[in-house]
């Protein structure tokens, strides 16, 4: 590889490394939500998951990753991935009161 080549190699890998950043913050501030909703839900005796909102969540995620030229089926995959992260915390929740992460705690 030449020099132009490594220093563009390089600058890019910033970017990814900052985008990298930026999604495990988003995750993060969306996990503090998730469990105001799993203590929510556990105060109030409701199930920890909702299969209704799950259902019209993954339309609303398919359409907007087409949109965004990224493949729906992908997004779709990462969301089933959160939502079980999600339903596990709401389940150690309504059971312990707490979960090993839980900001609140």
């Amino acid at each position: 590889m030449d020099d132009a080549a490594l220093v563009e190699l390089a600058s890019l890998r910033r970017s990814i490394d900052n985008i990298d950043a930026a999604l495990i913050h988003l995750l993060a501030e969306r996990f503090k939500c998730t469990q105001t909703v799993g203590r929510l839900k556990a105060a109030t005796n409701m199930a920890p998951s909702d299969p209704e909102r799950e259902r019209v969540q993954i339309g609303r995620l398919r359409a907007l990753a087409a949109e965004a030229q990224l493949d729906p089926a992908f997004a779709e995959k990462w969301f089933n991935f959160i939502v079980a992260e999600v339903i596990q915390h709401h389940e150690q929740i309504a059971t312990t009161g707490t979960i090993a992460t839980d900001p609140e705690q």
